[in-house]
């Protein structure tokens, strides 16, 4: 068998001679770095324990610059706005048992959210594996039992040798599409154990293609050209997939509104004559959607909150684009390809008939007005005054991250993103905490604009710590509290279900002096001045917090 080295890197005289006198002093832990390295990356997260001191050794060797966040999690929910905004890999340096497993929850926001976190996680000495009671300190029985139903795919080490191959392993598996956390695990051994392997380079791990069977796009492209009634449902995989402006093409070209989920903020232009919006939580919007002949959905399982809490039935037919190939069909019987989605959004623009449809924009135009009616009939003016001075005050251009907040809650409907890839939230798996330490990712992948925060009081207080680590890399964030004394939208629920709340009324801090405690300038403001004061900390350099006291309430669902 012959073989083709052509391709393969040629090293000059001198990287030769560095290859064969390695320098002294590396050990596992610098095959981590030199081979995240070698892969492109440049900022790492985490957060050190003793099993993993061997890479955060290795870390003051090498120029990957570290963002060090204050509990696991929060580290986790940095990794993935990185890779979010990026739409690169975001390495994520874990110590074993309680350092791994704190960071489960953003891990299955990045699986839910299809964010390239690749997890490092460091293990107990290699002697102590295989399941036997040894007493190790952290020690789990099985550990990547814990993450194996959460991240795409698990890659073990256990020598020095299998650093390089793994790590490139994952994160092939973190980029191929769908995007999505991945997982290594490294014996403390090995990575304490000094090396003689030669510097690793020319690292290659690039991602599979996936692109759409022509046979399917021949079929989906037929049904949409002779559609009477084309809608398109995009979803977070339009963004994911950089696919924003293929969309739009391909919605144009068929004169067919476009409704954009909540993970598909901003995929489609808020105020174009076609944009259905975000009002996916709408009877109005699901008769529309139902109605139509021909439903596109891209990027989107079609899951709870896509389909109005599983009261969508589509009487079309329904042709599905998904990456994830258990989320075809799921939902819905539908003409399925399992592609990415700018791949199978390019060839449907190539494949399909030009239609034009003159009553379409009057047909969204109607929806639009039906939605505005209804929420104008519910005395809901201050809920929508705070939404107005948010968007006001937020540059077009500076991404926004939202926890799980009544707020939130309106502006995964309400809220014009304006721009692709700009408004993220954790409605993929629906953890509080997310908002403020995925902006520190956001603005560490980007200092050069404002990132804007947006908790309520309950779910500040997961990252309250986080002040510190966004003041010591003094990085260009805000965070907007609103603060209505709990967890609103769980007080919501439990009223409207039986009545009377529990366990959701909290004791909270005075949220802007103890924000300056950590050197953090603060403002207490009210819906009157929100738009000033935000612009304003938005507009000053390093972190910032506004304060809005405030009892919002949330629009009535339609789907009971």
């Amino acid at each position: 068998m012959s073989h083709d080295h052509d391709d393969r890197p040629q090293l000059t005289a001198a990287q030769a001679a560095a290859v064969l006198n390695p320098p002294a002093g590396r050990n596992g832990g610098d095959l981590v770095v030199e081979t995240l390295q070698g892969l492109g990356a440049t900022t790492v997260f985490g957060l050190p324990g003793q099993h993993a001191l061997g890479m955060f050794d290795a870390l003051r060797r090498s120029s990957l610059r570290y963002v060090g966040l204050r509990v696991e999690n929060n580290a986790g929910f940095a990794a993935d706005a990185y890779g979010r905004v990026t739409g690169e890999v975001a390495p994520l340096l874990l110590s074993t048992g309680p350092g791994a497993l704190t960071s489960l929850a953003a891990l299955q926001e990045a699986a839910a959210a299809s964010a390239p976190v690749l997890a490092i996680s460091s293990q107990i000495p290699t002697a102590g594996l295989g399941g036997g009671r040894h007493g190790y300190l952290h020690e789990l029985r099985d550990q990547q039992a814990s993450v194996r139903d959460i991240v795409k795919s698990v890659h073990t080490v256990r020598t020095a040798s299998q650093i390089p191959s793994a790590i490139a392993a994952a994160w092939e598996s973190a980029l191929t599409a769908p995007h999505g956390p991945v997982w290594v695990e490294i014996p403390q051994d090995v990575l304490l154990a000094g090396t003689t392997l030669p510097v690793v380079s020319a690292m290659d791990a690039t991602p599979r293609e996936l692109y759409p069977r022509p046979e399917l796009t021949i079929a989906a492209a037929h049904l949409l050209s002779h559609a009477e009634r084309p809608v398109i449902i995009a979803g977070g995989g339009v963004v994911r997939s950089d696919a924003s402006g293929k969309l739009r093409a391909l919605a144009e070209k068929l004169d067919a509104p476009v409704v954009t989920t909540f993970g598909g903020k901003g995929a489609f232009p808020w105020e174009h004559p076609l944009s259905l919006r975000s009002w996916l939580e709408d009877r109005h919007t699901t008769d529309f959607l139902e109605d139509a002949d021909v439903l596109l959905v891209v990027g989107s399982g079609l899951g709870e909150l896509s389909s109005n809490y599983y009261t969508f039935r589509p009487r079309g037919r329904v042709i599905q684009i998904e990456a994830d190939a258990g989320k075809l069909e799921s939902n819905h019987p539908a003409l399925g390809i399992h592609s990415d989605a700018r791949e199978a959004l390019a060839d449907l623009l190539e494949a399909v008939e030009r239609r034009e449809d003159p009553d379409a924009a009057e047909r969204v135009r109607t929806v639009l007005e039906k939605v505005r009616v209804r929420i104008e009939a519910q005395d809901l003016s201050l809920e929508q005054q705070v939404l107005a001075a948010v968007r006001e005050a937020l540059p077009d251009a500076a991404p926004s991250f939202w926890d799980m907040t009544i707020l939130a809650y309106w502006a995964w409907s309400a809220f014009d993103a304006r721009r692709p890839n700009t408004m993220h939230s954790a409605q993929g798996a629906g953890g509080l905490g997310y908002g403020f330490p995925a902006a520190i990712g956001a603005a560490a992948a980007d200092p050069t604009k404002p990132v804007l925060a947006v908790s309520g009081d309950g779910g500040a207080m997961y990252s309250i710590a986080e002040l510190a680590t966004a003041r010591q890399y003094d990085l260009p964030l805000t965070w907007l509290i609103v603060d209505d004394g709990g967890y609103g939208i769980l007080r919501e629920y439990m009223t409207g279900a039986f009545g009377e709340t529990t366990g959701t009324e909290l004791a909270r801090p005075d949220f802007v002096a103890l924000a300056e405690s950590f050197g953090v300038p603060a403002v207490r403001t009210s819906p009157e001045s929100l738009a000033a004061d935000l612009g304003k900390a938005l507009a000053a350099p390093g972190p910032s917090v506004v304060v809005l006291p405030a009892l919002l309430r949330m629009f009535e669902p339609t789907h009971l």
